[in-house]
């Protein structure tokens, strides 16, 4: 590495020798019938130096000589020009249709907009990289139609992608991820799944883990160009069947003529947005509502002075107890650390001055880029090297990324060109943080289960002064001997710097091709494309902690290799008339090899982290998966003028994953769009008009090992070694899922391009859906693959553009995107209503009901009479004794984002507002802190005026909205505390709906008059940026609305959720 940056410190030398003198270039722009052009941009290329042309066109700008300059302005086609001689420079741009851009689609087609039959829309890169993200892919949210994100709020957690809402049952439902034509893996590693019969769904459903993210998170954001969404199954058919659920195509950068250096340095400051963490009740301490032996303390001799004593019920994991009384002495957690100051001593009965908000720290995060790039005639390179150090709100967390990224072309002969792209990605994390209903998640604690008597800082002293466990929570405090361990709850610092995870990918991606220009209107391209990683994941619990100690290490490998070859034909058969023809094929092979290992029975030895350390028998668990996938594909398009288009693709593939006398699967695609503005020219206020229809078919194969029935090596019987038929019959029959997509879309722009839209009405209808289905355990199984079932979505995405002010030295642009889907599960296998998608704590579950939308929450409800909630005769609700009441939709209304862009000069500002209405979100954190006690809600007033905990006597309780069961309103106060009846799951299902600050940006580029002094630096901007800087509403209390257990199908729930981390920082980008 240093000899890298010695080697780059000399080019930057060399660079700046080379550059010249600076002179004042002057000009006019003007259109093509000579009239002068208002405010045009003039920017020297490969730099931030630009200027504004004034109301007449002129300008004036300071340039090193030979320099290029790139001329603009709205409603006009761009220009790059270069300067000779004294005199001045007149510039005449051409009228612009936007449909004349170029886009880059499926397999790296590359079409102009105006014959694109099908939705695409594109990110530029600046606009997922300039708040400094590891990950580009959530920067997405808000900025895309037909796109919805969902990320938690751990550190480095997994990124929901899905375009066009769901389509398959159980299966994968993830857009695919394409990098310069080469598919990329983006698997969510939140532990590892053994087989697809018997997966490992805790950390999935709430039921504990670790989220250890998306792979596609290795993809280096400072190297993106663009990002193009394909949203629709006409526009990726020719991906085969990966893409079914949409394409990501990210273009990465590519060398510019010259020799460049471009270097980036910032720092983030991140802390906790206070809103999405609880507040605390502060009226009362430990206890579930119990006298224990005297007035709700334990009752003992801690001193040894013969008199009994008042000591907190340390093993009470609630805060339901005595209320909080600075006269009351009480011996409390700390008073039996012998290590403390407090040991054996009697403290006032106070809330804690430190509650566990004080626990999350304020860190700061640091990202350094530097990008080498240099071209000429015969061909290009570009070099470059991205650090990102992430440290997480937690102690002892951080995740570390070092990208190196190399691509080169070449022309061997005019004819004949070489290209090559090699990405290195190293990933290592720790503390990342654990999740759901686990010890490892220290807020299910903080949210669930705590005493309000604790005092975080006074925890952090406990165990930093030994290393040791040192609980507030102790089993038996009476027992000083062998009662002095945690019952339930470890010292929260304990948990994150002894029972820490580490994790580590180290990932090699790229491709090298061979594109062959035959003729004129032929060419043929030949390219080898790998993808491959190792990761290791180890997950610690050290002894002392409360349960069994244990290591666990999952090792896992994946190899993709790609093979494309194919021929495109661009050919103006007349005239009026242009054909496009592609032909190829696509031969996959991948596999992915796995071991997981994990210690039995605990371990022997303190701190050794081996899998040989374990008491017990070892069982690891071992997977092989290879895929093949061959491909063979043709597309033609005819486009009449430039304003018809007619496009045709098909795709036949043949995947091992089916049987094989059935293994292959067809899907096509039929596409027009006529630009009707063509025909309008004498209609001033209308630049451009295209109206697009498409319909498509494509497949979703199968996953892997459903096919053949095996056997499966269950616990030994003593010394028998025994196999058996697993519980799940396999299916030979197995068939491709398959999605018919339908759409038509309208774009329009005006006022020379100022104002623009792109609507889209589409529907898409998914069958053959691949489930595991329920059977008799009769048959010997108690479930089966089949084929069964239809999922519909459909749709309206709005994207709207425009510039509603422009002068010479201001302008603002706004962006704004809209997404409406409707989800509904038309059918499911043969007689069955409902399928469980995943069960949760509590009784609540997610579910596909035929003629609901897919995902469903279900569980216990309140009994209604006449429509209002039915009381018993003891005055509480009364609750059905059934779990299949649906409550809950975890699909947005709709979802929206708005960006706007403020210039002025050479000073820019951006925001994006991020908005979801609608969807339903449970927490299994209201449910139980409600009955434990913590918020601050169960400690208020009543009705009355009164404490809500008084006695009924003193005025306490509450009086239940309802009726009773002769339908009369329901008039009976009744106690709450830890021991009354739970209202049903239903109470504790929230509107998901936001409105969200995601990010916001300043930048300020040092104008050309400035850096004409400093010969050597072509661009220098300073930005200050944000990101989740304020939830403007939610409705959910104490959490973010976009918080969940994990990525996948399963979304909508929370569990120990974590709090949003507000990120501010402030970046340094220098051009040489």
């Amino acid at each position: 590495m240093r000899k890298m940056l010695s080697l780059l410190a000399v080019l930057v030398l060399c660079t700046a020798m080379a550059v010249g003198q600076t002179k004042t270039v002057t000009g006019q722009v003007k259109d093509s019938k000579g009239d002068p052009i208002p405010f045009a941009t003039i920017k020297i290329k490969g730099t931030t130096s630009a200027v504004a042309a004034d109301a007449n066109g002129n300008f004036s700008i300071n340039a090193p000589a030979n320099s290029t300059f790139i001329v603009s302005a709205v409603g006009f086609e761009g220009k790059e020009l270069r300067a000779s001689g004294t005199g001045a420079l007149l510039v005449a741009l051409n009228n612009a249709e936007t449909m004349s851009e170029v886009v880059v689609t499926a397999l790296g087609i590359k079409r102009t907009k105006n014959t694109l039959p099908y939705a695409a829309q594109i990110v530029a890169g600046d606009d997922v990289s300039r708040n400094r993200t590891g990950n580009a892919f959530s920067a997405l949210s808000g900025k895309v139609s037909g796109l919805q994100i969902n990320q938690g709020n751990g550190m480095g957690s997994s990124t929901n992608i899905v375009i066009r809402g769901t389509k398959s049952v159980t299966g994968n439902n993830q857009a695919l991820f394409v990098v310069d034509g080469v598919p990329v893996d983006n698997s969510m590693n939140t532990r590892p799944v053994t087989t697809p019969n018997n997966p490992n769904t805790n950390q999935t459903t709430g039921r504990g883990g670790y989220d250890y993210g998306n792979a596609a998170a290795d993809i280096n954001p400072d190297d993106i160009e663009s990002i193009n969404v394909l949203k629709g199954a006409a526009a990726t058919a020719l991906y085969g069947s990966r893409a079914a659920n949409g394409v990501i195509m990210i273009t990465t950068k590519k060398a510019k003529k010259g020799l460049g250096l471009t270097v980036n340095s910032g720092i983030t400051v991140n802390s906790m947005d206070r809103k999405t963490f609880p507040e605390y009740q502060k009226q009362y301490g430990a206890g579930y509502s119990d006298p224990y032996d005297k007035d709700g303390f334990y009752y003992f001799d801690v001193n040894g002075d013969g008199v009994d004593d008042y000591v907190a019920p340390t093993s009470q994991d609630a805060s339901y107890g005595a209320k909080f009384d600075p006269n009351i002495m009480v011996y409390q957690w700390d008073a039996f650390d012998a290590a403390g100051p407090n040991y054996h001593k009697a403290r006032p009965w106070v809330a804690a001055q430190n509650d566990p908000s004080t626990f999350y720290e304020t860190r700061l995060s640091n990202n350094e880029s530097i990008m080498l790039d240099g071209a000429n005639d015969k061909g290009g390179f570009k070099l470059g090297y991205t650090r990102n150090e992430e440290k997480g709100i937690l102690p002892n967390s951080r995740l570390r990324k070092n990208i190196v990224n190399f691509s080169t072309t070449y022309a061997i002969t005019p004819k004949l060109t070489a290209s090559a792209a090699v990405n290195y990605s190293k990933i290592d994390g720790k503390g990342r943080y654990g999740t759901g209903y686990s010890g490892r998640n220290i807020n299910q604690n903080f949210r669930q289960w705590y005493q309000t008597n604790v005092d975080i800082k006074e925890q952090k002293d406990a165990y930093f002064r030994n290393r040791k466990n040192v609980t507030w929570n102790w089993s038996d405090p009476s027992d000083e001997l062998n009662g002095l361990y945690p019952i339930y709850t470890d010292n929260y610092y304990w948990t994150v710097y002894e029972n820490y995870e580490t994790d580590w990918r180290s990932r090699t991606f790229g491709y090298a091709s061979l594109d062959y220009k035959a003729t004129d209107w032929l060419s043929f391209l030949g390219r080898i494309s790998v993808d491959n990683y190792a990761e290791l994941q180890e997950e610690r619990v050290a002894v002392g902690s409360s349960g069994e100690s244990s290591y666990a290490r999952f090792d896992r490998t994946f190899n993709e290799l790609n093979y494309d070859l194919m021929a495109n034909v661009d050919k103006n058969l007349s005239k009026d008339l242009n054909f496009k023809a592609l032909l190829g094929t696509n031969m996959r092979r991948s596999n992915s090899n796995s071991s997981l290992a994990s210690t039995s029975g605990g371990m022997i030895v303190p701190g050794l982290y081996s899998i040989s350390n374990s008491r017990g028998n070892i069982a690891p668990v071992e997977t092989y998966q290879p895929i093949a996938v061959d491909g063979y594909f043709a597309g033609a398009t005819l486009s009449y003028q430039d304003y018809l288009s007619l496009d045709a693709t098909f795709r036949r593939d043949r995947a091992s994953t089916l049987p094989v006398n059935t293994n292959a699967y067809n899907y096509y695609a039929v596409s027009g769009s006529w630009l009707f503005s063509h025909h309008l020219t004498t209609v001033p206020w209308l630049s451009t008009g295209k109206l697009r229809v498409n319909y498509a078919t494509v497949g979703n194969m199968a996953p892997w090992g459903i096919i053949k029935d095996v056997y499966d090596q269950p616990t030994p019987f003593g010394s028998a070694i025994l196999f058996s038929v697993t519980d799940t019959k396999n299916n030979r029959d197995i068939k491709p899922e398959l999605t018919k997509s339908r759409e038509v879309g309208l774009e329009m722009a005006f006022f020379k391009n100022r104002l623009g839209f792109d609507v889209t009405y589409y529907q898409t209808n998914s069958t053959n859906q691949i489930i595991n289905a329920e059977v008799d355990p009769a048959t010997g199984y108690t479930k089966k693959w089949i084929n069964a079932g239809e999922i519909e979505n459909k749709g309206i995405e709005l994207s709207l553009y425009g510039t509603p002010v422009r002068t010479k030295d201001f302008s603002w642009t706004i962006n704004v995107n809209f997404t409406r889907n409707r989800n509904k599960v038309l059918s499911l296998n043969a007689g069955a209503k409902n399928l469980q998608l995943g069960s949760f704590q509590s009784g609540v579950s997610l579910n596909a009901s035929v003629g609901q939308p897919y995902g469903t929450i279900q569980g216990k409800t309140y009994e209604m009479l006449d429509g209002k909630r039915l009381i018993d005769d003891k005055g509480y609700y009364v609750t059905t004794t059934t779990t299949t009441n649906i409550f809950g939709d975890v699909n947005p209304d709709w979802i929206g984002g708005v960006y706007n862009t403020f210039k002025y000069k050479s000073l820019s500002l951006g925001f994006l507002v991020d908005v979801k209405q609608g969807g339903s979100i449970w927490s299994l954190d209201q449910f139980y802190a409600q009955g434990t006690g913590v918020y601050k809600e169960t400690a208020g007033l009543n009705d009355l005026g009164n404490p809500v905990r008084n006695s009924l006597a003193d005025g306490g309780g509450v009086v239940f909205q309802g009726v009773t069961k002769d339908g009369k309103a329901n008039i009976k106060r009744v106690v709450v505390d830890a021991n009354s009846p739970q209202e049903p799951q239903v109470a504790y299902t929230y509107d998901a709906s936001y409105v969200k600050l995601r990010e916001a940006n300043i930048t300020y580029s040092l104008p050309s008059s400035v850096l004409g002094k400093i010969k050597a630096i072509k661009g220098i901007d300073v930005s200050v940026f944000g990101r989740n800087l304020w939830i403007i509403h939610k409705n959910i209390p104490y959490s973010d609305p976009e918080e969940t257990v994990s990525a996948g199908n399963l979304i909508g729930m929370q569990s120990g959720a974590y709090p949003t981390t507000r990120s501010i920082g402030m970046n340094v980008r220098l051009k040489f």
